[in-house]
């Protein structure tokens, strides 16, 4: 088993439904790799368990590993014995968890469902019937997030109405993620996070022991890494036609955030392109952004890729495919990519500074409760030309914001970026009044920055501060 780190409200979340009496279902999803089932493994350690990770095989041999599963945890004298179905498998399940405590998973549902899609359907007929005045606690878990969605928890879903409690597994956030490699410098891990955008599966593969470079290298420019493939392999398993989505990803990446930008540039219809975007966007792989206070402006949407992992792979792998399978990744990566890393943090940053702003305006370090955070972009009348503020902080109830400028550059932020930032004040909606300002800097601030926070209301938050604790 992989080594557990984190996941405290999750574990806590689980706890609670485990102690309730009667019948529990929970339908947890997320993101492949995302450690579900090593949550659940945890979660499962002492308790009287049935645990079964669902295969791509027939519906019958997934019965035969299903039924040898139980028998295993729940009467080993049977040893040997089979199902001739599941309803016949679920009943002796219902019998065995009249009276005892048992909890039941099946993970990776949807391989269990493809091969007999009327297990919902008796699923539901056996929890009605049977398992509803019993005390088991049914868990079924899986990585398709549209499936989870739609087929589990959809209003037309056989099971729909019968779960106890809901959830999905995010990525850890850069603060949690730093957990799994300490001995690297807040730079360092704050770049652990920006190349597997907090994937538990990616980060236990980091070594902290060693230097970052050679882990990147290892992991993403040796054609027997880990990552080398994994995007491909991803897509696979979530998609038909991946090289569609592929291109769609890779045009993203390269920074065309307007459909017809993509579509411009993969030669794909629109409709194609609407589809696709669709898709990725279920999957946690795309996401759709708006200017804040402009969410009913279709011309103020933006199209970028959600997963950092993705972002990595397809900002520097495309053009170093052929270095890395003539066995020259480490001199790719030395010549290509390390020289470009700060400017690829830059939008991770971004991200990091508008969760550690939402997280303190919840937690009331500013004046007022400040609920919503995002980006804005747009003209700037006055300058007649286009301009965007990286962090606005929103409290809707007394209609106040805070503005924020992210820097993830070597050189310290001096007073012209805070008076450049102050310049766009009133830009965002007529209605709010900006209570504040924020910097975000890797590097520092100069003293003219410094002596203007302590008098004004101007928030100066380096890295280290991103990461000490609320």
């Amino acid at each position: 088993m992989e080594r557990f780190i984190g996941r405290e409200k999750e574990l806590a979340a689980l706890e609670r439904l485990y102690e309730k009496d009667g019948f529990q279902m929970l339908v947890m999803y997320g993101r492949r790799r995302v450690g579900k089932s090593t949550l659940l493994q945890h979660f499962a350690d002492g308790k009287r368990c049935v645990y079964y990770m669902a295969i791509r095989s027939g519906a019958q041999r997934n019965l035969e590993l299903l039924g040898a599963c139980v028998l295993e945890a729940l009467a080993p004298e049977l040893a040997g014995a089979r199902f001739a179905s599941y309803e016949e498998l679920f009943a002796f399940l219902g019998r065995r968890c009249a009276e005892e405590r048992v909890v039941f998973v099946i993970d990776e549902l949807p391989y269990l469902v493809e091969q007999e899609p009327s297990l919902l359907s008796v699923l539901q007929k056996t929890i009605d019937l049977s398992w509803s005045s019993g005390r088991m606690m049914l868990v079924l878990c899986g990585s398709s997030i549209s499936f989870m969605e739609n087929e589990v928890l959809g209003e037309k879903s056989p099971l729909f109405g019968r779960r106890s409690m809901q959830m999905r597994v995010q990525p850890f956030s850069y603060r949690e993620a730093a957990a799994f490699v300490p001995s690297y410098s807040r730079e360092e891990q704050a770049l652990c996070y920006g190349v597997t955008g907090g994937i538990a599966k990616y980060l236990a593969l980091l070594d902290d022991r060693r230097p970052l470079a050679d882990n990147l290298v290892e992991l993403f420019f040796d054609p027997s890494g880990y990552l080398y493939e994994e995007p491909a392999n991803l897509l696979t398993q979530e998609f038909r036609n991946i090289a569609t989505y592929s291109a769609v990803i890779e045009a993203v990446a390269s920074g065309r955030t307007k459909l017809s930008e993509i579509a411009d540039l993969t030669h794909l219809d629109a409709s194609t392109v609407a589809h696709a975007a669709r898709n990725l966007i279920a999957t946690g792989i795309v996401k759709k952004t708006y200017a804040i206070t402009e969410e009913r402006n279709k011309k103020k949407v933006r199209y970028a890729l959600a997963d950092h992992m993705f972002r990595f792979w397809y900002r520097f792998l495309p053009k170093g495919m052929a270095a890395v399978e003539a066995g020259h990744g480490a001199a790719y990566f030395e010549y290509a990519v390390r020289p470009l890393l700060s400017d690829y943090m830059g939008a991770v940053f971004e991200d990091m500074c508008r969760a550690f702003t939402l997280e303190l305006g919840l937690a009331g370090a500013f004046p007022g409760l400040f609920t919503r955070v995002g980006a804005w972009w747009g003209t700037h009348p006055a300058a007649h030309e286009e301009t965007d503020i990286d962090v606005v902080a929103l409290d809707e109830m007394q209609h106040t914001a805070l503005l924020g400028e992210c820097k993830y550059k070597n050189e310290r932020i001096d007073r012209n970026v805070l008076d450049r930032l102050r310049m766009r004040d009133g830009l965002i909606d007529h209605r709010y009044h900006t209570a504040g300002w924020l910097l975000f800097s890797k590097s520092g601030f100069t003293e003219g920055v410094l002596a203007q926070a302590e008098s004004e209301q101007v928030r100066a938050v380096t890295l280290a501060d991103l990461y000490a604790a609320p």
